[in-house]
């Protein structure tokens, strides 16, 4: 007898265009859950008002991911795709759970901290509540588990601790969910600058998005940062080499890796014939990705038909979850 396939969410703000962080970080993982779990991926759109968009770019922008999401890999036969807007009862819950958290741990996370640094015009309660819709999301769907980067580990131990307090004053009905990634296999980008990870919002030369065109990636793996050499052979390797290096293990073929390895070790390399390899293997790697993202962009009856099949069966289990939660709660009067 087939047991039932264990839940997994995970979403993605629709700010900015998707990178190759976003693909190996994320989406790529995603591509073997779908075989393995019942999947619910979906695009963020109330997470990415609190840094007010102009609503002319949202919907373009909820569409672009979308298809750069199927692109990469996604079956929309396979996972459940929508738009968090699109499930109404997440907002529902989202204000039962904001009972039970407390400002003094909003207040206190990390990332609030950062917003309030780096936007402190625009401290808006979304921000410091966001916590906890992000918790709703995965609640919502009792999920098990949930793939996550480092920098969100917080997030999923308060979406544990609202899970905790609420089966503990009302009764049991949420799992406390896992962080979840396949071994190691959890990776780290890096900026092509040499300083950080790749990113949406930071330096644009310094980060290959999947809707780069050819010539634009080539010209921006020419900028990255390298280093003259030091001259002996075995020295040891810079990090500005070392995260070119991860990039061709990427994308590449393991042979050209090995080259390039011996060629630092011999203080014979040449970084402009590395970088014209990396460039012309990100292309292809790129290219059919960018190629297909595009014609989706186009066909936005197909996408729109996607969104719906998918919030339709996010929304059935989301509507069973928030009906019994009310019920524990006693918002039952009828």
């Amino acid at each position: 007898m087939a047991t039932e396939k264990e839940i997994v969410v995970s979403g993605i703000r629709p700010t900015g265009y998707l990178h190759l962080g976003n693909y190996f970080g994320a989406i790529r993982n995603y591509i073997r859950m779908q075989d393995e779990f019942n999947c619910y991926f979906f695009v963020a759109d109330w997470h990415s008002l609190t840094t007010h968009p102009d609503p002319k770019d949202l919907p373009g922008n909820v569409m672009r991911v979308l298809a750069e999401n199927i692109a990469s890999g996604l079956d929309p036969e396979k996972v459940s795709l929508y738009v968090q807007s699109d499930i109404p009862e997440i907002a529902e819950l989202y204000l039962l759970i904001n009972m039970l958290a407390y400002v003094g741990e909003l207040e206190k996370v990390p990332t609030f901290k950062d917003k309030v640094r780096l936007q402190p015009q625009n401290v808006n309660a979304g921000l410091l509540t966001y916590p906890v819709l992000m918790a709703v999301d995965i609640l919502i769907q009792r999920a098990v588990k949930v793939p996550v980067g480092k920098d969100q580990g917080q997030h999923l131990e308060m979406a544990r601790n609202f899970a905790q307090r609420f089966n503990h004053r009302y009764g049991d009905l949420f799992p406390e969910p896992e962080a979840f990634n396949y071994g190691d296999n959890l990776l780290r980008i890096p900026s092509l600058d040499g300083n950080g990870k790749m990113s949406k919002s930071e330096n644009e030369m310094a980060t290959i998005y999947l809707a780069d065109d050819d010539e634009k990636i080539i010209n921006k793996i020419k900028k990255a940062k390298t280093d003259s050499g030091s001259g002996e052979s075995g020295a040891p390797m810079p990090e500005s080499v070392q995260n070119l290096l991860d990039l061709m293990k990427l994308v590449s073929a393991p042979d050209a890796v090995t080259f390039y390895e011996a060629a630092w070790n011999n203080q014979t390399i040449r970084f402009g014939d590395m970088k014209k390899q990396l460039g012309e293997d990100m292309v292809k790697f790129i290219a059919p990705i960018r190629e297909r993202a595009k014609d989706l962009q186009q066909d936005t009856d197909y996408l729109r038909k996607i969104m719906k099949a998918g919030a339709e069966k996010a929304r059935a289990n989301a509507a069973q979850t928030l009906q019994q939660a009310k019920k524990l709660i006693g918002i039952n009067y009828y």
